[in-house]
């Protein structure tokens, strides 16, 4: 029997060289997204081999947009935009409109039509959340007060991207009638669709999803939820006539505040995950290396509209901003790249006929060079940093972080450095103070370490990973470091800082020995490497309750009863950062 094999051979092929160029670029240092988009040009109809049906996969590259929107619902957060507002909000939004200016002027210089000069600008004010998130995790920044100033600022990009999604058929569409009307019609279709799922969906879906979980069928589970995120965006195309985007946004949103929104997200993660690499891939298809390489110059030209001019807008946005000048410079490398939704915003463009595919593959050509660029940024923030500071007016008027006096770790010693104030380190530090040791707070969240130095808490503020501050908490003269932050990159990076040689043999004194704070006995036992792992860093030995603690300290631990609760809060915080 003779089968139509033409989809089964597309997808395969779409795979395995996303698969292919994903990991040359992993081994290269760059973001996998590089690799899926190299893939996708490498069987794309611009180059030789073979060559896949455009169509095919464009069709379900539709459905790693409803996955990607539906994950980003699931895991939106009011509650995290709303503690960064003061910032990521007038940010996000002054951002926006001043990178859209820049590209429709960029584009009408070029001789583009408004219409296509609109597109790209909003297309390039639109940064990554699959490459944010890899730089700020790769630096040990996610979980920071910085971090989270980036996140809530790119919520608000995604927002956005929703609302350019609803306008751009009704501004653009070149339909009858005003385009203002259209305008208001569109968002008045909105409005209807979006209460009804607040009102309906918000209950409905949830129950359901509720009802199937007690089942304990898993397949049926998954099922559930994948109709329902491929059936809210089908339904909202169809009968309210808004984009695939916002009717799986909502759906992610409405389960998301649910009681198995995790479960959920766990679920869709592999058809998330394997539908966005077939949309990069079709995006990838669609670049035409000819036509970019006669438009070398417009390429190198928005990339560095991207890459450098963002990045400094960004900065400058500090001057007016409450936010800390290391703040700003996290966010403008972070923000400096162009990723899925500005892909999504072009393929937008190109379906209502006001963007070329050859505009549309200058957009994507960009996109792949900032991405390629944006882990250098990160690595400048220091030096960035430094240069800023030799000019002492200037930084004075970027920088609106907290002011705060260091504590006085003159004379101290015997003491325990706890790197971290969340949940983990505040129970160690009622430990310490319950035991009467000595001990020192790192936190690098300037308002929370002003905090809890006005609370009596000693504190010092600033970058455990960096050893100069270790060498200014007195780690030479301590017993322990105990790092308690949950991310663990973040947590090497300040083991590693710990073990390099002291900066001042005066600060460690004949206990250091030239060989490292740590390495040279300063430290009882092993330094915490992690509370999500559950052991030390000198060691893969499982966690043992008060083993990091001298023998007197273990002495008094068992003297007062405290070691059960001791080893209750490692564990519970252990199982709290794996949850």
């Amino acid at each position: 029997m003779h089968h139509n094999l033409a989809l089964l051979t597309n997808i395969t092929a779409a795979l395995i060289a996303a698969f292919a160029g994903g990991y040359l670029a992993r081994k290269l240092g760059l973001p996998s997204l590089v690799g899926y988009l190299l893939g996708g040009l490498a069987i794309g109809p611009f180059t030789p081999g073979f060559i896949g049906d455009t169509e095919d996969i464009s069709q379900l590259a539709e459905m790693g947009v409803i996955f990607m929107m539906f994950g980003v619902g699931l895991h939106f957060s009011l509650k995290d935009l709303w503690n960064v507002r003061r910032i990521a909000i007038p940010g996000a939004l002054l951002q926006m409109l001043i990178a859209t200016g820049l590209g429709l002027g960029l584009a009408l210089l070029w001789g583009w039509s408004l219409g296509a000069g609109l597109v790209l600008g909003l297309a390039i004010s639109i940064a990554s959340t699959v490459v944010l998130l890899r730089g700020l995790v790769d630096q040990g920044l996610l979980n920071s007060s910085h971090g989270q100033v980036a996140v809530g600022w790119l919520v608000l990009e995604d927002l956005a991207t929703i609302a350019i999604l609803v306008l751009l058929p009704a501004l653009l569409g070149g339909g009858a009638g005003n385009p203002w009307l259209n305008a208001g019609w569109a968002i008045l279709q909105t409005g209807i669709f979006v209460g009804l799922m607040l009102l309906i969906g918000a209950k409905l879906m949830p129950w359901l999803l509720m009802r199937i979980a007690h089942t304990r069928s898993r397949e049926l589970f998954i099922l559930a939820v994948v109709a329902l995120a491929l059936g809210t965006a089908l339904a909202a195309t169809e009968f309210f006539g808004v984009s695939l985007a916002l009717g799986a946004f909502l759906a992610g949103m409405v389960i998301g505040e649910s009681d198995v929104s995790h479960q959920v997200g766990a679920e869709v993660l592999p058809f998330r995950d394997i539908f966005a690499v077939l949309f990069f891939v079709s995006v990838g298809m669609l670049v035409n290396p000819a036509a970019l390489w006669a438009n070398i110059g417009h390429v190198l030209a928005l990339t560095a509209l991207i890459v450098v001019g963002k990045a400094v807008f960004t900065l400058l946005l500090g001057f007016v901003l409450p936010a800390p000048a290391h703040t700003m410079l996290v966010v403008a490398a972070g923000l400096s790249q162009i990723g899925e939704f500005s892909f999504i915003v072009g393929q937008s463009g190109v379906a209502l006929g006001v963007l070329s595919q050859e505009q549309y593959g200058l957009i994507l050509a960009s996109a792949l060079l900032a991405i390629v660029v944006n882990p250098l940024l990160f690595r400048a923030i220091p030096w960035a940093e430094r240069q800023l500071r030799r000019a002492p007016a200037l930084w004075r008027r970027l920088d609106h972080s907290v002011p705060m006096p260091a504590p006085n770790t003159h004379g101290l010693e015997d003491h325990v450095v706890v790197v971290g104030y969340g949940r983990v380190g505040e129970h160690i530090v009622h430990v310490l103070q319950e035991l009467k040791v000595p001990h020192l707070v790192v936190e690098r969240d300037a308002a929370r370490a002003a905090e809890f130095q006005r609370a009596g808490t000693p504190t010092l503020f600033g970058d455990a990973a960096n050893s100069e501050l270790l060498t200014h908490a007195g780690l030479g003269r301590a017993r322990a470091l105990v790092v308690t932050i949950p991310d663990e990159t973040a947590a090497e990076l300040v083991v590693v800082a710990a073990r390099e040689p002291c900066a001042r043999a005066s600060d460690c004194g004949a206990r250091c020995n030239g060989r490292g704070c740590a390495a040279a006995g300063a430290l009882w036992g092993a330094e915490c490497h992690s509370a999500r792992a559950g052991r030390w860093a000198g060691s893969a030995a499982p966690y043992a309750a008060g083993a990091w603690l001298p023998a007197a300290a273990r002495a008094a631990l068992r003297r007062r009863g405290a070691q059960r609760r001791l080893r209750h809060h490692c564990h519970d915080a252990g199982r709290a950062a794996d949850a």
